[in-house]
């Protein structure tokens, strides 16, 4: 399956459980793509999230109007379609 379809996937999921618009949830994962995108690896190359970061580095961005609440549930049902995906896991 092509990237953009993927992703529009991933977006009417995300908007299917958080009701959040779907402006809104792209906003919040181009954000999302940045901030991991400026993460540093470790030695396995690996990045670990924080999610608190994560929500605050994403609240700080001036063209974020949605609360914080909004985005922890935008970013945790990404994870959600993601680990049912076989993408993503969390690490004990």
């Amino acid at each position: 399956m092509n990237k953009p379809l993927k992703q529009q996937e991933l977006i009417s999921y995300i908007a299917e459980e958080t009701q959040a618009d779907r402006d809104s949830i792209t906003l919040v994962l181009k954000h999302e793509e940045a901030y991991i995108n400026n993460a540093k690896a470790d030695v396995k190359g690996e990045v670990e999230i924080d999610m608190d970061d994560l929500v605050d580095y994403v609240l700080s961005r001036r063209d974020i109007k949605l609360d914080e609440m909004t985005i922890e549930a935008i970013l945790e049902a990404e994870m959600d379609f993601l680990m049912d995906q076989g993408l993503a896991s969390y690490e004990d």
